[in-house]
């Protein structure tokens, strides 16, 4: 078996590649003239977009901010929709989904630096698990109106989402394990370590 020619591997490496784009990045540093990893929070996600280009043009900020957010949820799913139509089973589009936001929490672009995993995540989430996902960005899009806080809307959300998930599929259909889910909540909860951190010292910018 040619590693190279093995659709499974190729998959994989293609989630992983694809979802490492750090659009956030590239869309700032194009249309604004500036690099969100050297201001704000540093991060390469729609919020550090918003908040870091709002200082220059708060129009283009929300533009490029909903922008982010739409590519960055968007690139995780699409390798999955083409692994479903060339009939990969379950657990070769839980890798998948994993492997996105892997790329994207760790970018091979960046020096396996990246964001969050919140969209990309919330993303491959939503074709996997539906239900469970809408629930959760229910949940994701209160907290953060309620609570302007970005970070902690997100931890909840993703909470939600796992709650549901249980709720909902004691057992994945497929796996029978909700191991993949665990281990994109894990590299998200991670990644938003300095944000918790901020969260107990009541230093969290609010959005």
């Amino acid at each position: 078996m040619d590693f190279f020619t093995n659709q499974n591997i190729l998959l994989y490496l293609a989630a992983y590649l694809i979802a490492g784009i750090p659009f956030g990045y590239l869309l700032a540093k194009q249309f604004a003239g500036v690099d969100i990893k050297e201001s704000g929070s540093g991060n390469i996600g729609a919020t550090n977009v918003l908040r870091v280009v709002k200082e220059k043009d708060p129009k283009l900020a929300k533009k490029l901010g909903a922008i982010t957010l739409f590519l960055d949820a968007i690139k995780g799913v699409l390798v999955i929709i083409v692994a479903k139509m060339l009939g990969a089973p379950e657990g070769v589009l839980w890798t998948i989904a994993v492997l996105a936001v892997m790329g994207h929490c760790f970018s091979a672009f960046l020096f396996f630096e990246g964001g969050k995993g919140v969209a990309t995540g919330f993303g491959v989430l939503l074709v996997m698990m539906p239900i469970p996902a809408l629930i959760a960005i229910a949940v994701w899009l209160g907290a953060a109106k309620g609570l302007k806080i970005s970070s902690l809307a997100s931890l909840i959300g993703l909470a939600a989402f796992i709650m549901a998930s249980y709720v909902l599929y004691p057992e994945v259909p497929g796996i029978g394990s909700h191991a993949p889910i665990w281990m994109i909540a894990l590299m998200i909860t991670y990644k938003h370590i300095p944000n918790i951190v901020r969260l107990f010292k009541k230093e969290e910018v609010r959005v």
